[in-house]
């Protein structure tokens, strides 16, 4: 993508309305916009990396043997009035059609899901079942803040598991959670599972994921193992367990689990939470099979959310210095930023299409900064929205066809061939 064809409007001073660094980073990179309270557009670099953290979701819950739909947003109300929720809450936003039906902008999908459950599947032989969506929901925050963080209308992936006994549904739970840890450590991040509240979506099981991050909202405290254990090739669901004691009613279990020694005080950012339910929904809303006895029983049920569109602000807390964002190359808009720094050269354009064209035919992502401003300004911006790698060219470099190659986290600076580039990107692109 050429600069000069996006929309890339960078603020260069910190915006007064941003208390926290992800909102005032995104702001600045021009990645967000905002237009009431909680409310955001997406702008074309904030898009591109939103759509790559969902492509990590997706690939890490098929991996799990999930299946992706996609639900409506707006629900009849009828469904919740049948599982006993009614209306939710003062969080919920709700809409009066032509025919004076009550619709619901949906802050969750469990009705709808059971719903659909009870419609195709009646027998045990049919589950386990995993489905999941990546979807847009509202929740009338009465304090939105934070930017994306805290947002009314945000981006969520849901996952609704069934199964035809607790024992079956244990399994699928402890394969969340074990997915869970991949997803997030795709995307450079490093979380902790606390043992959670339930609150208003209901169960007896629940765990929350949270990101370490200085800049966290949550005071959490950890066992040092767990980082270990976290973050090995394969999760062990039971050793992490292991490393959490009985249950200590001097602590908040949502926060501060009850560890062995060597705890670790942290700061931390909600990121995941997972839930079994047991019949809460199935139960109300009929939605039954029949079991090996072929006697019918409601089925077993679970719910697993990620904030989609949260996690680009948890990310910029967990990656970022004093220039601005230090993306993961995983989840980063562009891998590389191409800067001409002596634009209206001849020799210096002609280098810098021939490069930008063969990325291009490679499937590389990258970003031309191909307008006239300063070079120093050229680099303030692709330091700012914290694109991973720089390729530098001056008139120097275009005589010799080199490419002057910058690491945004470390600094590093070499010098290689359009061919190495090509050859080394498209390698740690895969």
């Amino acid at each position: 993508m050429r600069v000069s064809q996006s929309l890339i409007p960078i603020i260069k001073e910190n915006p007064a309305e941003a208390s926290i660094v992800s909102h005032r980073l995104m702001l600045r990179a021009g990645m967000i916009r905002q237009h009431s309270a909680g409310i955001y557009s997406m702008l074309p670099l904030g898009l591109r990396v939103l759509n790559k953290v969902a492509d990590i979701i997706r690939r890490e819950m098929n991996a799990a043997g999930a299946c992706e739909l996609l639900m409506p947003t707006m629900q009849p109300i009828e469904l919740w009035e049948e599982s006993g929720r009614g209306g939710y809450g003062t969080e919920t936003l709700k809409a009066v059609d032509r025919h004076e039906r009550t619709m619901i902008y949906g802050p969750t999908h469990e009705e709808v899901i059971t719903d659909l459950f009870r419609r195709h599947i009646k027998s045990y032989k049919s589950l386990p079942l995993n489905l999941y969506q990546i979807q847009w929901k509202f929740r009338d925050e009465i304090r939105p803040r934070f930017g994306l963080m805290r947002g009314r209308e945000f981006l969520m992936k849901d996952a609704y598991t069934f199964a035809e006994s607790e024992e079956q549904h244990q399994v699928q739970y402890d394969r969340m959670y074990a997915t869970y840890f991949r997803i997030f450590r795709a995307m450079g991040l490093k979380v902790i599972p606390f043992k959670a509240d339930t609150g208003l979506i209901g169960g007896d099981q629940s765990h929350e994921f949270q990101v370490v991050a200085e800049t966290g909202e949550s005071a959490i405290f950890y066992d040092r193992a767990l980082e270990a254990l976290t973050s090995a090739d394969e999760i062990d669901v039971a050793a992490i367990r292991a490393r959490y004691s009985a249950a200590d009613e001097k602590h908040d279990p949502a926060i501060c689990p009850v560890v062995h020694e060597d705890l670790v005080q942290a700061r931390g950012i909600e990121v995941g939470h997972i839930f079994y339910f047991d019949d809460k929904y199935s139960a109300p809303m009929k939605a039954l099979i029949k079991n090996r006895d072929g006697v019918d029983m409601p089925v077993k049920m679970g719910a697993h959310g990620i904030g989609v569109s949260r996690l680009l602000g948890a990310i910029v807390e967990a990656h970022h210095d004093e220039k601005g964002i230090v993306w993961p190359v995983s989840v980063a808009p562009f891998t590389l930023g191409l800067v001409n720094i002596r634009q209206g050269d001849a020799s210096c354009d002609a280098w810098c299409d021939e490069i930008y064209a063969r990325l291009n035919r490679a499937n590389i992502d990258v970003l031309y900064h191909d307008t006239d401003e300063r070079a120093g300004a050229k680099f303030a911006t692709m330091e700012l929205i914290g694109v991973p790698w720089q390729l530098i060219i001056s008139p120097t470099h275009a005589a010799d066809k080199m490419i002057e190659v910058k690491c945004r986290r470390t600094g590093a600076v070499e010098m290689m061939s359009l061919d190495a580039v090509v050859e080394r990107f498209l390698v740690s692109s895969l």
